[in-house]
């Protein structure tokens, strides 16, 4: 397995940003896409071919099943033996055993600082997982070696997703929140990631140590810094990269974005080509910050998205190209925002990066 050398640097200011050429996947080169949906049909065709067993607690046992459902219990699903040695960060444990009757459909609980949690989302994305590890790929990376672990033990709960789109595409961090108390992947970034590699984006969803947004930063330092070192092997192309996130992860996105990654111990290397940032109270920029699209719910009683349409325009006021959305009836921690108000932003946020590769390679 690919580990990271020792390359700390700390410095307040990163370089600037370089120039790539990428052009997205159609809609009709989706084959990724494609395959999901006959995928689902599949698994609801031999789901009902494999009827599911009552447990001692009544909980319906679809480990049978070739895929996972609605009623799959979380258990199941981190003991998976496809998903050994990461199943403990597919949803917010923080260390702890998973509640044995929990089902895929009544994760809520786990995401106290989310909302509109979609179990078909959910589905999707353990599902292409699985799909992922089927066909022989590596999905998920150690971002610290084992003498960095062993100095500090915590670092052992960390680590990067890798949704694969085009060879040599352009990458995006995608960084979930969890007020730094845990980090929900499953809503916020997982299924973010998966998008965007449906579009032919490379993009690494991040597993970072809570307890404050100090060592969350530094992991997503560390986590770029693997990148880079390994972009050649990982398939990836290192220029005009994205960083996104949501609440607490939109705070890193936007350090990261201002200060690069030197100034939270990763190597010395350019601050990313654009900023994507969902709902957060972030306050903190630079006028050197780089491109960046902001979203946030109208009812967000979290992140007041006045705040956050007061940093947009403080940034716009500093020359920094921006886009900023509030969409109603919405609140706090929407993800995807599947079946609200917002559905479809992502759509508007890849469109927003994009252009800062298209703009990046005319002035190359």
């Amino acid at each position: 397995m690919m580990r990271k050398t020792a390359a700390v640097f700390f410095l307040a200011l990163a370089l600037g940003i370089t120039g790539c050429t990428f052009q997205p996947s159609s809609p009709e080169e989706n084959t990724a896409a494609a395959a999901g949906d006959d995928r689902q049909e599949d698994a609801e065709t031999e789901n009902t071919e494999t009827e599911g067993t009552e447990t001692e607690d009544g909980v319906s046992d679809s480990s049978s099943a070739a895929y996972m459902t609605a009623d799959t219990r979380v258990a199941d699903v981190v003991s998976d033996p496809d998903f050994e040695g990461f199943g403990q960060f597919l949803f917010p444990l923080n260390g702890r055993e998973p509640d044995q009757n929990m089902t895929l459909e009544s994760i809520d609980s786990m995401l106290p600082y989310h909302n509109y949690i979609n179990t078909d989302t959910t589905l999707d994305v353990l599902n292409s997982m699985k799909d992922m590890v089927s066909a022989g790929e590596t999905i998920f990376y150690d971002i610290y070696t084992d003498e960095e672990k062993a100095e500090d033990p915590d670092k052992e709960n960390t680590g990067l997703f890798f949704f694969r789109g085009d060879p040599d595409a352009p990458f995006a961090v995608v960084n979930a929140g969890g007020g730094f108390s845990y980090v929900g992947s499953i809503h916020e970034s997982f299924p973010h990631a998966l998008e965007l590699s449906r579009q032919g984006y490379n993009a690494f969803a991040l597993q970072y140590r809570t307890g404050g947004a100090d060592v969350a930063c530094e992991d997503l330092a560390a986590a770029i810094t693997f990148i880079f070192e390994n972009a050649e092997e990982l398939g990836v192309s290192t220029d005009c990269y994205s960083l996104w996130g949501g609440s607490a992860g939109a705070r890193m996105a936007a350090y990261l974005g201002s200060y690069g990654p030197a100034a939270f111990g990763g190597a010395e290397l350019p601050r990313p080509g654009a900023v994507i940032m969902q709902y957060t109270g972030h306050t903190d920029y630079t006028e050197n910050d780089p491109p960046t699209y902001a979203c946030v719910g109208e009812n967000d009683g979290i992140a007041n998205w006045h705040t956050m349409e007061q940093r947009i325009a403080n940034l716009s006021e500093a020359g920094v190209e921006t886009e900023f959305h509030h969409y109603p009836d919405l609140q706090h921690g929407f993800g995807l925002g599947i079946g609200t108000s917002a559905e479809g932003w992502i759509d508007d946020a890849i469109a927003f990066w994009q252009a800062q590769l298209d703009s990046s390679q005319g002035e190359a």
